[in-house]
């Protein structure tokens, strides 16, 4: 079975292989000549698994503090060609379909026509409202209201009276119930500002996943699965890098990847693309 093979050949290179461990969350982990392989991953994907995470090992062996730098690709295909990372990029949305933030930039696209409602609701009433600039009005009004914190939070609780005895709850949903005399427009530009937040926080989680899927470490790990996982796509996907890998490969340059590849069957000694 190949799945063991390849934990056998790893422990050879005296590398800890672990299966029966969370994999601190990820479907595998690689950190100091330890392979973590999540026990909770479906059996298709722990061959692919073992070959990504052997990626970052035969890395880590190239440069130092990969898990902290995220590694270069110069020093991986010892190139500065530009379409590396550029190919690369298309392999990982190839092998991991997660790296297109497919249902982030739904919600993303949800939210934005939300924020567009609540602004026709507003312009309804102050044609002239901006987003990018102060609205008056409501500035004017919010003052004197408590539903002034709602705008930094969709959910409040104010605790007054003596020694804390009282509570008050509100929330952005229960606007027009809690504060019956606020104009729609008023309603609406707090829950267009609460859309602002959410749109604020999905593009900053796409920009965190993207750091992450463009790390070289992570690029040159998944160009590894993609050999695997079809061979011929990946290498359609990326004709530069796969000739500049294979050229390495047959010179040493990724040490025991190549007896790796070989076993999987991806990589028979002499590799042409």
């Amino acid at each position: 079975m190949l799945e063991k093979d390849l934990v056998k050949y790893f422990k050879s290179l005296g590398l800890e292989v672990h299966r029966a461990t969370k994999a601190r969350g990820h479907q595998g982990f690689f950190m100091k000549n330890r392979i973590d392989i999540s026990r909770n991953l479906p059996q298709n994907r722990v061959v692919p698994t073992l070959l990504h995470e052997f990626a970052h090992y035969i890395h880590s062996k190239l440069e130092r503090d990969i898990n902290k730098s995220g590694g270069s690709l110069e020093v991986i295909f010892l190139s500065k060609n530009p379409d590396i990372k550029e190919e690369l990029v298309k392999v990982t949305h190839f092998v991991d379909e997660n790296s297109l933030c497919i249902r982030l930039l739904e919600h993303k696209a949800r939210v934005k026509e939300r924020i567009k409602q609540f602004e026709n609701i507003i312009k309804a009433e102050y044609p002239n409202f901006l987003r990018s600039k102060k609205f008056k009005e409501f500035d004017k009004y919010i003052k004197r209201s408590k539903a002034r914190y709602l705008l930094k939070y969709d959910r409040v609780k104010l605790i007054g009276g003596f020694f804390g005895t009282r509570e008050e709850i509100f929330t952005i949903d229960n606007l027009e119930r809690d504060f019956p005399d606020m104009p729609q427009a008023f309603c609406a530009y707090i829950r267009l500002r609460s859309a602002m937040r959410k749109q604020a926080r999905i593009t900053a989680r796409m920009s965190k996943y993207k750091k992450y899927y463009e790390r070289p470490t992570e690029l040159f790990a998944r160009f590894v699965e993609g050999l695997y996982l079809d061979k011929e796509w990946t290498e359609a996907l990326a004709p530069v890098t796969a000739a500049i890998f294979y050229e390495l490969l047959e010179n040493g340059h990724f040490m025991e990847l190549e007896t790796v590849l070989d076993m999987t069957g991806v990589c028979r000694k002499q590799c042409v693309v």
